[in-house]
């Protein structure tokens, strides 16, 4: 029994990892160079969507030096894990400060607050990354990344990760794709990739003024051991239940949000509804469609402002 709660805990570990890495993961998107709002780095903040699973789906990348921390709050109505229900209504929040310099340096400190579960702070991570863009354009970007993770349990199967992001997208930045891969490693192992599709529409935009809507569809594959309970029967002929696991690489669920972001001067706010259609892996039983409502507030400090 105590093995079978170890692997349930583990496998929820990797759900909720996975919840987070799509609410986290972000990509360097280079801005065109024009004489609008160059000169003042408060018109970054224009450049800067959140996919509110959040936290930056897009940095930016230009011609001048910036050096700024930016603050958040994303709060997402209801929690699932891969898609999947977990039995418990709840919200969940994940606050985050992020520091990015020209030279492509990136830190950041975030975490995950469950509103039912205990303990309700479930991790604290940490991380570090490098990005840079090649090609035409610009048009290639790509981050690399480590990410150390402290939980508020003795939970040590996956304590640390290492991240590679590549993103592609056209000329005028209407169109990309990302893709991140993950190895999650600790006491176990396992492996992730998150790919992200979106589509970017400018409803309106002045010079410190922008509103902006950008649906996109996420994949999400994962390596997941899933655990089960079956009647067997033994060399005497008694039927018992038994424990069986089964390792698996494959799409856990797919994902489509329709984000509506506003931004003004330092400010950036986002509202966005997102649809999960997780699959069913061998011995799950039939997953239905769920859906939750997110809301992320954003704040960006000039560090090089006197």
């Amino acid at each position: 029994m105590a093995y079978l709660y170890q692997k349930l805990k583990t496998t929820f570990k990797l759900l909720g990892l996975l919840l987070f890495s799509v609410a986290t993961s972000f990509c360097s998107f280079a801005q065109e160079n024009s004489t609008d709002n160059l000169d003042d780095i408060d018109g970054l903040i224009d450049e800067l969507f959140f996919d509110d699973q959040q936290f930056l789906d897009e940095l930016l990348e230009s011609s001048f030096s910036y050096n700024f921390l930016y603050t958040s709050v994303s709060y997402n109505s209801n929690t699932f894990f891969s898609g999947r229900d977990s039995g418990t209504d709840q919200f969940n929040m994940i606050p985050q400060v992020s520091y990015y310099h020209s030279s492509g340096f990136n830190a950041s400190i975030s975490g995950i607050y469950y509103q039912e579960f205990a303990p309700a702070w479930d991790f604290t991570s940490v991380s570090l990354g490098y990005f840079n863009t090649f090609g035409k354009n610009d048009s290639f970007v790509y981050n690399l990344g480590y990410t150390k993770f402290f939980y508020t349990d003795d939970f040590d199967d996956f304590t640390n990760s290492i991240d590679i992001n590549f993103g592609i997208r056209n000329k005028n930045r209407t169109l990309g794709t990302t893709i991140a891969a993950s190895y999650l490693f600790g006491s176990d192992e396992s492996y992730q990739i998150v790919s992200n599709s979106f589509v970017n529409l400018t409803l309106k935009r002045t010079s410190n003024f922008a509103i902006r809507f950008r649906p996109n569809i996420n994949f999400i594959i994962a390596d997941q051991t899933i655990t089960f309970i079956k009647p067997f029967r033994d060399p005497e002929g008694f039927i018992k239940p038994t424990t069986f696991t089964l390792n698996v690489f494959d799409l856990l669920n797919t994902q489509i949000s329709v984000p509506l972001s506003i931004t003004t001067n330092s400010w950036d706010f986002e509202l966005g509804y997102n649809l999960n259609i997780p699959k069913a892996l061998p011995n799950e039983t039939v997953l239905t469609t769920t859906g939750f409502f997110n809301l992320s507030v954003g704040y960006m400090f000039d560090l090089n402002k006197k």
